[in-house]
């Protein structure tokens, strides 16, 4: 009798231990350096393309199943690929600029999975919390996993972070207007 009492005690403690502190799922720490973001922003008349790097990052799992992640990008990173010289400094300075990302004040950004769905075996409709100069908006995109890679696109509309250099919507001359929205394409290595 004292041996079920105990055994049934036991199963009482564990078992409501298990509840109250459930097994998180694996998470896999992306190699930062192994890594890519690449960012397209438009104008009227082309465009310019560049990387970010990652400063941290992690992809969580519940078996192979995606089921979270979070990322630190290190804005002070920010660097044009399409132009060389005076052209690319000017532009890199000027993105890092209070126009644009303000680097000095805000050297990070993030985002934070706050809800993946399964499409596909391994495609997954995502939606995260971005943050950007302090402002923190939902965003929705497609991840790919394949093994240890992972592949995102992202549109981001710069409007909705208080980036507003050229912008349509405070009345700049329409051959000067820069395109709210740009584009982020996301390559991890585990």
């Amino acid at each position: 009798m004292k041996k079920t009492i105990l055994s049934l005690a036991l199963t009482a403690i564990f078992g409501l231990s298990a509840i109250a502190n459930p097994i998180d799922g694996e998470k896999k720490t992306v190699k930062t350096d192994k890594s890519t973001v690449t960012w397209k922003a438009y104008k009227v008349g082309g465009s310019h393309t560049g990387t970010i790097n990652l400063k941290s990052g992690a992809l969580e799992f519940d078996g192979e199943k995606l089921v979270g992640g979070e990322f630190v990008v290190d804005m002070t990173t920010i660097n044009t690929t399409d132009l060389q010289g005076d052209y690319k400094n000017k532009l890199d300075g000027h993105l890092k600029s209070d126009d644009f990302f303000s680097t000095a004040s805000n050297p990070t950004a993030t985002l934070v999975f706050t809800n993946v769905e399964q499409n596909e075996n391994n495609l997954y409709d995502v939606t995260g919390d971005l943050t950007i100069k302090g402002i923190t908006k939902s965003i929705r995109f497609d991840v790919s996993i394949d093994g240890n890679k992972a592949t995102a696109s992202l549109k981001v509309d710069r409007i909705k972070y208080d980036i507003k250099y050229k912008s349509g919507i405070i009345g700049t001359a329409k051959d000067k207007l820069i395109h709210d929205n740009f584009d982020l394409v996301v390559d991890l290595q585990m």
